[in-house]
């Protein structure tokens, strides 16, 4: 890997990813989930904060009048885009995520979809945009925070306006006082610091719907927008590590491998781990199911035999979506579900 440049270490330092070992818990803990801020964290008085709804009609909402609206919970699993960007070979420039940018946690707000009706929906609707009050440049460009959604997304009923976040109200790096949570997406749909949403009868056209997140081998090409979260599968590294390789140590026997699986396209099916490299692969056990945007739980009993391994894990959903082996390099480094790869020394 090339070296980092102080740019990416500015970023690095800025943003953090979650320790794989936190994959023990069901709900992330709200300071170890993962968390990317594009520009600056807004400063926001919550008194004189108001959301503002455009459709056939306009709505303006304070975050009492949400608070008294129907309130629903999710459990979601949350990763960034470019998850195991610094993993792919030549190495894109940006914030250099390995494996750690997830999380999953409870989010609790009001549904997106009965508000979307009371504003008046107009014929011809194509998507919603969604839009922070975090500015900054990018491309270029002096811009808000934008990303838009096609309407038929943002109507489904599990779609928040979430003012809590794992039973309390959005600490101010999660988005304070609202953000958006779109389950099954990347965490770049799931705008924060929310100040207005607006139907749209045209695609928008904004930097980080026409030009961000998207899958692009070159910068003239236009590429294919992400939307759902590849399926992936994370192992908690077991034993103990070595400080500067994270190289892990264990003694022979029995060991319990375990980690957490999700896809945003369909229901995990199947996880597999491999102590070879990826060259042989025997199936893990799930943990009971939980909520359908959540990551769910497995292991696997290794017996674990002296000498250096490799454990892998790789995942499966129910639409037939695999994690490979090596993924395909692009240009912002989007969408690396490639396989997770752990060295391991098993001492006799």
């Amino acid at each position: 890997m090339d070296g980092i440049s102080l740019e990416e270490l500015q970023l690095a330092a800025r943003n953090h990813g979650m320790p794989l070992e936190a994959l023990r818990y069901p709900v992330t803990p709200v300071g170890l989930h993962y968390l990317l801020i594009h520009y600056d964290v807004p400063a926001v008085e919550p008194e004189g904060w108001r959301l503002t709804i455009r459709g056939e009609r306009e709505l303006e909402l304070s975050l009492d009048d949400l608070r008294a609206r129907p309130a629903a919970e999710h459990t979601v699993t949350m990763e960034c885009a470019g998850n195991g960007r610094a993993r792919l070979e030549p190495r894109p420039v940006s914030q250099p995520w390995l494996l750690e940018a997830v999380g999953t946690a409870r989010w609790r707000g009001t549904a997106l979809a009965p508000l979307l009706e009371e504003a008046g929906v107009p014929d011809g609707t194509v998507e919603v945009l969604f839009t922070g009050l975090d500015r900054g440049v990018e491309g270029g460009e002096e811009q808000a925070f934008q990303r838009a959604l096609a309407l038929e997304e943002a109507r489904r009923e599990e779609v928040l306006l979430a003012y809590e976040m794992n039973g309390a109200p959005l600490p101010p790096q999660h988005g304070f006082p609202l953000r958006v949570i779109v389950p099954g997406w990347y965490g770049m749909t799931s705008v924060k610091w929310l100040s207005r949403i607006e139907l749209l009868e045209q695609g928008f056209a904004g930097y980080q719907n026409r030009q961000g997140y998207r899958l692009r081998q070159t910068e003239d090409d236009e590429g294919v927008p992400l939307n759902r979260m590849q399926p992936r599968s994370l192992l908690v590294p077991p034993g103990i590590p070595e400080f500067m390789t994270r190289e892990r140590t264990v003694a022979a026997g029995e060991v319990l491998v375990e980690g957490r699986a999700w896809s945003g396209m369909a229901p995990i099916a199947s996880v597999e781990i491999s102590d070879d490299g990826g060259s042989t692969w025997a199936a893990a056990e799930f943990e009971p199911a939980g909520e359908r945007w959540a990551w769910r739980g497995f292991t696997y009993s290794w017996e674990a035999k002296p000498g250096e391994h490799v454990l892998c894990s790789r995942a499966r959903d129910e639409d037939g979506n695999e994690q490979p082996v090596e993924a395909p390099w692009n240009l912002g480094g989007y969408a690396n579900n490639a396989v997770q790869r752990v060295q391991v020394i098993v001492t006799g």
